[in-house]
């Protein structure tokens, strides 16, 4: 099996080679190639250059980052549509056996998230009527979507995986799940929260993540997914950042004084979403409060080394 990983030094990039790993050795070992700029490969060139066919391409190359880089320089992430079409096209060229994109729940519509809700559903994204998605990533996200579905048209084999908040020990500080933890390592008091941290996440651990779409492309009649495609990948659960920072201070054993930043972005209010499609090949193995624990365990480890 050759498998090509677009990201591969990312954080969900990293969590799918720890998870291939075991299939990586013996006589049958799995080939899997990566492809990030932090190796000094613009996945862009090696689309344009590559004539390679891969049994299974998961593609997870994207200029990312936490809100104040969404917010604050929209256009850095737009580089993101020419990853992403460089990519479709050289699978129309090359024509893999299946290919994993991953969009975001930043691609539904805004004003779906702005009042309490039931969750966020997978029919709320309507690629024949466009609503306004979540700043430039959300519209990298929708096009991508909608660049899928003509690769699918064309017979490429795609699968489209919606995540939510995801989280994990090693994720990068930009993020509100690590820096919650670090600031509860730290013992910091006051506990500082952008925003007036009622605004709701819906967590799920990258692990799940990656497992997920795994059950996925590894079923050798995958019937169940052809009526899940697109698919969230989420708890269902809803979660606000006040909550999130009472579980992991008290997780650590102190209730420090929490401390508003009203003027950093904070995002949409309520952003959770509708785990039925996934629940019918996956359940989620790790909650939020077990994630917290590893979270905090691996960190303390790293410190003391």
């Amino acid at each position: 099996m050759r498998i090509l990983i677009t990201g591969h030094r990312g954080f969900v990039g990293r969590a799918f080679l720890r998870m291939l790993a075991p299939l990586m050795s013996g006589p049958n070992a799995a080939e899997v190639i990566g492809v990030d700029i932090v190796e000094g490969t613009d996945c862009r060139d090696f689309f344009k250059t590559c004539h390679d066919r891969f049994d299974l391409v998961i593609h997870l190359a994207a200029i990312i980052g936490g809100r104040l880089l969404i917010d604050g320089k929209p256009l850095s992430v737009a580089d993101d549509l020419s990853i992403d079409a460089e990519m479709f096209q050289w699978a129309l060229r090359t024509r893999p056996g299946n290919l994993v994109y991953f969009s975001s729940s930043a691609a539904y519509p805004v004003e779906k998230q702005m009042s309490p809700h039931s969750g966020l559903v997978e029919s709320d994204i309507d690629l024949g009527r466009i609503a306004n998605p979540d700043m430039t990533y959300g519209w990298v996200k929708l096009t991508g979507e909608y660049l899928a579905s003509f690769a699918k048209e064309a017979g490429i084999k795609v699968f489209v995986f919606r995540p939510f908040s995801g989280y994990g020990a090693d994720q990068d500080l930009d993020y509100p799940f690590p820096a919650f933890i670090k600031r509860a390592i730290e013992r910091q008091d006051p506990f500082e929260i952008w925003g007036d941290g009622t605004q709701t996440r819906d967590f799920i651990h990258v692990d799940d993540i990656v497992r997920a779409v795994w059950a996925v492309v590894t079923d050798p009649a995958d019937d169940i997914f052809r009526d899940c495609n697109p698919c969230n990948l989420c708890t269902g659960r809803e979660t606000s950042f006040n909550e999130l920072a009472k579980l992991v201070t008290r997780t650590v054993g102190y209730e420090p004084e929490i401390r508003h930043l009203r003027n950093m972005p904070q995002g949409v209010r309520y952003r959770h979403g509708n785990p039925e499609r996934m629940l019918r090949f996956f359940k989620p193995r790790i909650s939020l409060e077990e994630g917290i624990r590893q979270a905090i365990q691996s960190k303390r480890i790293r410190g003391s080394e």
